[in-house]
């Protein structure tokens, strides 16, 4: 009876969380601009899904966070169905480019925030465990999305290094790299725009919320 409680109580706790989750990504987006091919900072909404992997450990983590990767592909389906239409690639190859989209942009780049539980029986201060796990956890996102640009929009690159009122710098790279490497800079300049922010903000707030009574206590 008592592992039946517990297992609905971890339920509740983390249907809440993905809640709260998805309330911080829109209320985001009303105030916070959006990048031109996407990506965006957020009011540190992977916390709640990372906190879920640090209570419950990593397995069900996983299993949230990949619902939670479902719920971000339904709120992005506008441009997830944009990316089957003629166009949105703009080469033969829109179908196999629009699938490793939805599985790297989406299904993988959020499931591994079932990273966050780690560190959670290895670093014994519960604000350092929680803040190294959302590092790592959004580290492995932002990775994902680097790997995503470099083979979806690589094409991408010299144009945004030259466009206008672009640093010079941005030119000098085009000249110094070859198109390969190019594609990397660019993918990882771009996405860490506002992953790098995110990881920061993300870090700070674990610390922080770690203080609470209660909100990092070890269920699993």
């Amino acid at each position: 009876m008592e592992n039946k409680r517990n297992k609905t109580k971890r339920l509740i706790e983390s249907a809440m969380l993905l809640a709260v989750a998805i309330v911080l990504e829109l209320v985001s987006k009303m105030f916070i601009p959006e990048q031109t091919f996407g990506g965006q900072i957020t009011v540190v909404s992977m916390l709640p899904v990372v906190l879920i992997s640090y209570r419950y450990g990593m397995k069900w983590g996983f299993v949230a966070s990949f619902t939670y990767a479902v719920l971000e592909m339904a709120i992005g389906m506008k441009t997830v169905s944009s990316a089957f239409l003629p166009g949105f690639f703009g080469d033969d190859a829109m179908i196999f480019n629009a699938i490793i989209m939805c599985l790297l942009d989406y299904v993988v780049a959020f499931s591994v925030l079932g990273l966050g539980g780690i560190f959670r029986n290895r670093i014994k201060k519960p604000g350092v465990s929680l803040m190294c796990g959302s590092l790592v956890a959004l580290g492995a996102r932002f990775l994902t999305h680097i790997l995503s640009g470099y083979i979806l929009f690589a094409t991408w690159a010299e144009y945004y290094f030259t466009q206008e009122g672009f640093p010079a710098w941005g030119a000098q790279l085009v000249e110094a790299l070859s198109p390969a490497g190019l594609g990397w800079i660019y993918s990882i300049v771009y996405n860490g725009m506002y992953m790098v922010p995110e990881l920061v903000f993300t870090a700070i707030a674990s610390v922080l919320i770690a203080r609470i009574p209660g909100i990092v206590s070890k269920e699993a």
